[in-house]
């Protein structure tokens, strides 16, 4: 997601300039511009903030409820990672830590989607950067607890929509090893274990063309067969433990 500078609109502000504003909220909470079709949903309160009868965070709501922006972001993800993605949105940050994640999800699943997105948008920490006519941006801390809490917000805050998925938050799957940039999470001992072999041997079947029953038989007996490395034996063996 592109960075972009703080835009405020106040009362005297003109109507190209609260275009823009509504130009870098799109960009801030949808991640791109949106087509003219699913603006159509938005139009009313659209002319309402051009026209300044409603303020950013107000607008900010109804885009938040409507179904352009739960149909990107919420049908298709799990709890956690929408979760994630809505903190990423309205307040410009990564989950700070499990607590954190525990509370917003009690608020998702006791009381609803939208209820989950009023309450971040009318929480004390929003009001406090962005007020009613600030637009969010991405907020980059001066000082982080670890490197690895640098790492997360720095791969979340600029990662393209959908890069690591739709289930695993960054908070999970780093913490986790798990390598996600692929769309598709994978644990590096379980890839290892199904990577093909550079040059197969015309007479031997490759571990990644070998069925389990097929490579749980050869261990089993003398037949030759691919070393395995260690890591691949913890994997199949996993795999055994899972039938």
């Amino acid at each position: 997601m592109e960075r972009h500078n703080c835009v405020t609109v106040s009362r005297q502000s003109s109507r190209e300039e609260r275009a823009n504003a509504l130009r870098q909220i799109y960009q801030q909470v949808l991640e791109r511009q949106p087509y003219t079709f699913e603006r159509l949903e938005l139009k009313k309160a659209e002319e309402e903030f051009l026209r300044d009868k409603i303020g950013v965070r107000r607008f900010l709501k109804e885009l938040g409820h409507s179904d352009l922006y739960l149909n990107s972001f919420y049908y298709q993800s799990s709890n956690q990672k929408f979760v994630e993605v809505c903190l990423k949105h309205f307040l410009g940050r990564s989950i700070l830590n499990h607590q954190e994640m525990h509370d917003y999800m009690n608020v998702l699943i006791k009381e609803g989607v939208k209820h989950l997105i009023t309450a971040i948008l009318d929480s004390e920490e929003y009001r406090k950067y962005f007020g009613c006519f600030t637009v969010p941006y991405i907020r980059e801390q001066s000082v982080y607890g670890s490197p690895k809490a640098y790492l997360e917000t720095q791969i979340l805050l600029h990662e393209i929509n959908g890069r690591r998925g739709w289930s695993l938050p960054t908070l999970y799957w780093h913490q986790l090893g798990m390598d996600c940039d692929t769309g598709v999470c994978r644990h590096p001992e379980v890839q290892e274990a199904v990577k093909p072999t550079a040059k197969a041997d015309p007479v031997t079947k490759s571990v990644n063309d070998m069925s389990l029953d097929d490579l749980l038989s050869a261990l089993d007996t003398d037949a030759e067969m691919p070393t395995l490395t260690e890591r691949q034996r913890l994997a199949l063996q996993r795999l055994a433990m899972s039938r």
